[in-house]
């Protein structure tokens, strides 16, 4: 009998499972398995995609051309650019969050997440509107007697406003280390004489380090496939690989090929984030005995 109500409720927990696991085949494993399948189709700009035949040229030229490791180099610098950015800017904020007292601390986490729900389209026109030739950037230089610079169309602009963008991404999972933090630790180590930078490098930091490993992680794979900010900062001279993928698809009407840069971009972006992930949670470890 016990067997026989074991059996009954495994059977439920599939059952009661059975909605988000279709859910994440038919948003997910689906659409990524026919982006696979179309990678492979042949491409002719005279008959278009032919579904019926299969080629690796799409893999041979992506492999063998330099402009795509240009692009490819381009957005993984940025990206990682991005993502060291918001480690020294928003490790230190969700530390400085973690110690204030109510209410400062509800109102600053309200300030932090509140970009959030605005469109990251409206944010990158801002920052446009900012960086631009005659924007408030330059009208400042000017009306301090330098001289305008070109910072719209340039990495500067397609990095901060990604930093801006992505911020938040970091300072939550940091936050929320912080939170399981024993204050007494740091307390301990401050009163047997340690410095207050002593206690945070060797007492604070080697218990966020989960925190700080997700939010690095969230950062990196979010820049590295963003698409609108590089669209409308970066313009079409600096190309990333997410505009690139754009312009196979709709400009060149080349599907198979976006395809296959869509597939490499994210078995580059899992083997990076793979790699990232063993090697933050090996010192991890260690550091902890």
């Amino acid at each position: 009998m016990k067997l026989l109500d074991a059996m009954k409720r495994g059977r439920q927990g599939y059952w009661m499972s059975a909605p988000a696991l279709a859910l994440y085949l038919g948003l997910l494993v689906i659409p990524l398995g026919l982006t696979l399948v179309l990678s492979f189709n042949v491409f002719d700009y005279g008959s278009g995609i032919n579904s019926e035949a299969y080629t690796f040229e799409h893999y041979t030229s992506l492999l063998g051309d330099p402009y795509f490791y240009e692009i490819f180099l381009r957005t993984f610098w940025i990206s990682a650019l991005t993502t060291l950015l918001c480690v020294v800017i928003g490790v230190p904020e969700a530390y400085i969050l973690s110690r204030m007292g109510a209410p400062w601390r509800s109102i600053f986490l309200i300030l932090i997440l509140t970009p959030l729900l605005i469109s990251v389209v409206v944010r990158a026109f801002g920052w446009s509107l900012l960086l631009g030739a005659d924007g408030l950037v330059n009208q400042t230089l000017q009306a301090l007697g330098g001289s305008p610079m070109k910072l719209l169309y340039t990495p500067f602009a397609v990095v901060i406003a990604l930093v801006h963008v992505m911020l938040p991404f970091m300072i939550i999972p940091v936050w929320t280390s912080l939170q399981k933090l024993d204050p007494a630790a740091e307390q301990a180590a401050l009163s047997l004489g340690a410095s207050q930078f002593t206690v945070i490098r060797k007492v604070v930091l080697p218990q966020i380090m989960p925190g700080v490993l997700s939010g690095t992680l969230i950062v990196f794979g979010l820049a590295a496939s963003s698409f609108a900010i590089p669209g409308l900062l970066g313009g079409r001279r600096l190309k990333m690989v997410a505009t690139l993928i754009y312009d196979q698809y709709l400009s060149e009407l080349n599907w198979p090929m976006g395809a296959a840069i869509a597939v490499a971009l994210l078995l580059l972006n899992l083997l990076i984030m793979l790699s990232w992930n063993r090697m933050i949670e090996g010192r991890y470890k260690k550091s902890l005995g």
